[in-house]
């Protein structure tokens, strides 16, 4: 019989999260069709980073990296109800920042109506990430801040 010592340094996997998914997992989960087809590309993919992103075909290269229209209209808002709220909650004050520098910059430089438009690219970080973000929620469980 061996005894764990509560004073003893924690054992950590060495082993990389994005291995131990499986199709067979993808399909166990309590989400939509639509979301597992998602969630089996961006496996297929190669994970997060996609390394092979490019052999992929057309048609799921589209389902991998699709726009996130909810997420492009609600946001952080979106994030919340999906459970990510503190990577929503990140995203919203890092893109509020950069808006609000780049917006004072532009009107400086007299570019005020181009400022008028970055409340947008504010909404296509958030559509561009959640499918990624959600992923890395259901399958690695990394629902971090960053």
């Amino acid at each position: 019989m061996t005894q764990n010592s509560p004073y003893a340094t924690p054992q950590a996997s060495v082993a990389d999260p994005e291995s131990l998914v499986s199709d067979e997992q993808i399909a166990a989960l309590p989400i939509s069709d639509k979301w597992k087809q998602r969630f089996s590309t961006i496996h297929h993919a190669g994970g997060i980073k996609m390394p092979k992103f490019k052999q992929l075909p057309a048609e799921e290269r589209r389902k991998a990296f699709s726009f996130n229209i909810l997420a492009f209209l609600f946001g952080p808002i979106y994030y919340a109800i999906k459970g990510m709220w503190k990577k929503g909650l990140s995203l919203f004050v890092v893109c509020a920042a950069a808006v609000i520098a780049l917006g004072i910059g532009l009107d400086y430089l007299g570019y005020g109506k181009l400022a008028n438009a970055l409340g947008y690219g504010v909404g296509a970080v958030f559509a561009v990430r959640a499918n990624i973000d959600y992923y890395k929620k259901m399958l690695l469980n990394d629902n971090g801040w960053w």
